[in-house]
């Protein structure tokens, strides 16, 4: 026994001097990571000190995106560059959704967006609970609580989530009377409600005690297959809303069925499916995403997503040419008025994420109404309002074609001529790795899979995504400042990766990485595609801001959004961009506000340039977009702070506003 013990030594000494080896060369890393680590932008500046000029009152910001048009923009102006960098958070509101949720807030996304109604900053928690604030204090006002049905998240295809509320000015009813302005929300378990946005008491006249019933439990496969998680749109005396389906659960889906309701009675006024057809092998195609109108024009635009099921479409022939679009309607009556398709026979889940921003593109001495939105592929659409018309040039081009059985690929597919706000194609060889040993095993883990470019169709070898399902740009939007014409977007830039497997061989070893699409030959599987000290295998930046002039369709500039302070070991902030959600704000002093990111920091930088200007910390993620506001002299910059379940940012129930120092 002592001879065998002996006869082991050498070898847990040479083991022991690897490992020392290996932690030295980690040290080192680190502490190179350290030396470059991301300061403060406002360090060492000089700031304008006076007391800021008091603002006349501005509570314009009445729907989500700012307005129906979700440009995202305000003229407000009191905060400027040379003063932004003397920003302080002024109040901080809790919702109480923390305690109140228990377990539950694991699975949950704070992605709201507050509006400003009867002079109230009004806002909904992931829960689907409204509540009411002095929006010069965050004082709470009033609260309401739709006793969300907890059921509707057995598992987290779709998670607790409210983006926002829309509201609804009646001119037939009196003055200050009950619900002469109300409040909508749509729920997780299906319903829109209607509140007085005076008390937050259900408006009477409305549905059936203040309520109506969206999608029915009967119309979806069980309780977690249908929920709406954005807010509505509100034209005229209609209220407009989507649903968001579950991803990869079912070939033949819930449909995407997009409803319309009567603003006062709650009616059911039509309806509309971007995949109609009785009997067929798919479904969704749903708009998950925020809506955008014209009301002057009757006119409202849907985002739809991807058909089901996402990474198979044997069964779904064809271009399905009302998925993955954006899709005008006539609001009044749900009569289609024309459709633009991004992705044919969409395979990659690569839905439409965002309403279209509306604004009014110059060109030739002519003033056109246009409309512009970013893709999760990447790509910048800006089309003629009233038509549909690109008003950039799209090229229609021949894209790889699939080789599995049973599998009809689209042969072309549009690309923008406009800049591309992400990489589009990713090369084994281009593998990134702090350490070497880190970066050998990214490229090996890609070097077998199918990546011939974007559009690459999903395969039993599993397939290269570039840019990943997240995009590219996502529900964020693009925000867009009318006097420049100029237009902001955030993005995604890393790498992804699928594999589809045969239904008899589906048996995922992660469940979080499965997708079974039921009912299909065909599941899927997620590729890791994480280096082992969980960084991107795909090169920095993983995140950027983007602006781009309208007028002449350039880049105007082009900027890393984050620091890896969130993913790096020991919290190391490197500038090298981090994945985001959420969207910006600008407005007419020439600046640009936008969280999103994975390192918890509200972020201020100057429209022209792009120069990051301030970076202010946030209790929790801020998987939200800004807003702003002024009332009492003073403009606020207002976000909720609450993390994101799939970035895995600190949670929280924090709504949290910003202002200039009064002295």
């Amino acid at each position: 026994m002592a001879s065998t013990t002996a006869s082991r030594r050498p070898w847990r000494r040479v083991i022991l001097a690897l490992s020392v080896v290996l932690l030295i060369v980690l040290l080192t890393a680190l502490f190179t990571l350290w030396q470059l680590q991301y300061r403060p932008p406002q360090d060492g500046r000089s700031w304008d000190s006076r007391a800021p000029a008091a603002v006349a009152d501005d509570l314009g910001w009445q729907a989500v995106g700012g307005d129906s048009g979700q440009t995202k923009f305000s003229a407000l102006g009191q905060i400027t560059p040379n003063n932004v960098g003397r920003l302080e958070r002024v109040w901080t509101y809790r919702t109480g959704e923390v305690a109140r949720r228990g377990d539950a807030i694991r699975w949950s996304k704070f992605e709201a967006t507050p509006i400003i109604a009867d002079g109230k900053l009004v806002l909904c928690t992931p829960f689907n609970r409204v509540v009411a604030l002095d929006p010069a204090s965050g004082r709470e006002i009033w609260a309401f609580d739709a006793k969300l049905n907890l059921d509707v998240n057995h598992r987290p295809q779709n998670m607790f989530n409210c983006r926002g509320l829309a509201q609804f000015a009646d001119s037939r009813a009196p003055a200050g009377g009950v619900c002469a302005r109300r409040l909508f929300m749509a729920t997780a378990d299906r319903r829109l409600i209607a509140l007085d946005a005076r008390t937050g008491a259900r408006c009477p006249d409305f549905g059936v005690n203040g309520e109506a019933t969206v999608v029915a439990l009967a119309e979806t496969h069980d309780p977690t297959d249908v929920q709406i998680t954005a807010a509505p749109a509100v034209i005229g005396d209609v209220v407009v809303v989507g649903s968001s389906v579950a991803d990869g659960t079912w070939a033949h889906a819930s449909a995407g069925t997009v409803h319309a309701f009567d603003a006062r009675s709650g009616k059911l006024r039509w309806t509309f499916d971007p995949y109609p057809g009785g009997g067929r092998a798919t479904g969704a195609a749903n708009v998950w995403s925020s809506i955008s109108a014209d009301p002057a024009r009757d006119m409202v635009f849907l985002p739809t997503s991807s058909p089901s099921p996402e990474y198979y479409g044997g069964e779904r022939q064809g271009d399905d040419r009302l998925a993955n679009a954006i899709v005008a309607l006539r609001a009044s009556t749900g009569e289609r008025l024309w459709s633009f398709q991004a992705v044919h026979h969409d395979l990659w889940d690569y839905d439409v994420p965002q309403a279209p921003a509306l604004f009014t593109l110059r060109r030739h001495g002519l003033m056109i109404p246009a409309l512009a939105f970013a893709t999760k592929q990447g790509f910048l659409f800006v089309l003629d309002r009233l038509t549909g018309k690109p008003l950039y040039p799209v090229i229609e081009r021949p894209v790889p074609q699939s080789d599995v059985p049973g599998e009809r690929t689209a042969p072309t597919q549009p690309f923008s001529t406009l800049p591309r706000l992400s990489r589009q194609s990713f090369r084994p060889e281009d593998a990134f790795g702090v350490l070497i040993l880190d970066k050998r095993a990214c490229r090996r883990r890609f070097e077998a899979l199918r990546n011939e470019g974007l559009f690459t169709p999903p395969s039993t070898r599993g397939t290269v995504l570039m840019p990943s399902r997240g995009g590219g740009s996502n529900w964020g939007g693009v925000a867009i400042d009318p006097a420049s014409n100029r237009l902001v977007v955030n993005s995604n830039d890393f790498v992804d990766a699928v594999r589809l497997v045969p239904r008899a061989e589906f048996h995922p070893r992660k469940p979080s990485r499965g997708i079974p699409q039921l009912g299909a030959p065909y599941a899927a599987t997620e590729i890791g595609t994480m280096s082992r000290l969980g960084m991107f295998c795909s090169p920095p930046p993983w995140g950027l801001l983007n602006a781009i002039d309208l007028d002449t369709g350039k880049l105007a500039w082009r900027k890393t959004l984050g620091t890896t302070a969130g993913l790096a070991p020991l919290g190391i902030a490197l500038k090298w961009g981090t994945p985001n959600l959420g969207g910006p704000l600008m407005t007419g002093s020439g600046l640009v506000f936008i969280a999103a990111t994975a390192d918890s920091k509200l972020r201020a930088f100057r429209t022209s340039d792009g120069e990051e200007l301030w970076a202010g910390d946030l209790p929790a993620g801020g998987q939200a977009s800004p807003m702003t506001y002024a009332i009492g002299g003073r403009q606020y910059v207002v976000m909720a702070s609450g993390g994101h379940f799939a970035l895995q940012t600190k949670k929280g129930d924090y709504v949290v506003a910003y202002a200039l120092p009064r002295k």
